[in-house]
């Protein structure tokens, strides 16, 4: 479904399997009402996991970097134009900074989050500004509920591991077992950000528990354990416009980067694709357009001097 995605895969020689759809799938229409088991259709035999999960493409693609680039444990926290290039400002997490002189740079992150967090100068147009605020991060409101086993238990009685839920807190759950066979269900919750942070971490961990309890059996409810991922509370993925609902973005043929920092600024974000925008397929998209303005710039610079 995502064939941008399946060919840098395919491209970096990462292997990968099936995502387990044996088995019936379950529906929690109503508090009262005991969940409905329905033969599962297979649908999800197409969807494809990495070994090692999507870090292992990250791994991969930093193989191919000089470790000496690569600067970790760093936030970019302003970026100047300066004769020939562009001055960054990095923030070590001691509070320490540091200043890089880059011919041109890319931006990798979502919109919102670059302009909620790096400083520009000279800073950009307003209805640039106004389109990176604008811009929702996909996924970012939401939050993802795992809970780790000794084994696939629910598969003993030909359940998926699929369910979906109009109870709560959790509307859609699956089979995340690894290719090892360790052994995880996680879902997707359907309790606002606003919410969540009311509730906490620990009373959102019991309510999770005891809706896979109720779909996929006792067992369910001792995991050996627990993760909760909270997005919205992420600084690194959201800001505080990212606590509503998200929305879907629409693909589109906006100009991100408008002057004076066209020659200097490239965005790569997901969210920034011409397609797939906030799907991995989407930062691929992104990425490869990014490098290719950026190529084309080079070129045209050595043509000229």
């Amino acid at each position: 479904m995502q064939p941008a995605m399946g060919a840098l895969v395919e491209e970096l020689g990462l292997p990968t399997f099936n995502q387990n759809s044996d088995g019936d799938v379950v529906f929690e229409r109503m508090s009262r009402e005991t969940p409905q088991r329905y033969r599962g259709t297979g649908a999800d035999q197409q969807s494809i996991r990495l070994v090692g999960g999507t870090a292992a493409l990250v791994r991969a693609l930093a193989l191919e970097l000089p470790s000496e680039k690569l600067l970790l444990g760093m936030r970019v926290t302003a970026m100047t134009l300066v004769s020939g290039g562009v001055e960054l400002t990095i923030s070590r997490a001691n509070g320490a900074t540091r200043k890089y002189v880059a011919q041109r740079a890319i931006a990798a992150l979502p919109p919102r989050l670059l302009e909620a967090t790096v400083v520009f100068t000279p800073g950009q147009e307003a209805a640039t500004a106004q389109l990176w605020r604008e811009t929702a991060t996909w996924m970012a409101p939401h939050a993802k509920f795992f809970a780790l086993y000794d084994r696939p238990f629910w598969r003993d009685s030909d359940l998926s591991g699929t369910a979906q839920s109009m109870v709560g807190p959790m509307v859609e759950m699956h089979d995340a077992t690894t290719a090892s066979g360790s052994a995880a269900l996680f879902g997707f919750l359907g309790v606002g950000a606003e919410q969540r942070a009311a509730l906490g971490e620990e009373e959102l961990t019991r309510a999770c528990l005891a809706q896979l309890a109720r779909i996929f059996g006792s067992e369910a409810s001792v995991p050996r354990a627990t993760l909760l991922k909270d997005w919205a509370s992420d600084p690194l993925t959201a800001t505080a416009a990212d606590r509503g609902s998200g929305g879907h973005l629409v693909p589109g043929g906006a100009v991100w980067v408008s002057r004076p920092w066209q020659e200097r600024l490239a965005l790569a974000g997901s969210e920034t694709s011409p397609s797939e925008p906030g799907y991995l397929a989407g930062a691929v998209e992104a990425a490869k357009r990014a490098a290719a303005e950026i190529l084309s710039k080079l070129q045209v610079n050595d043509q000229h001097g």
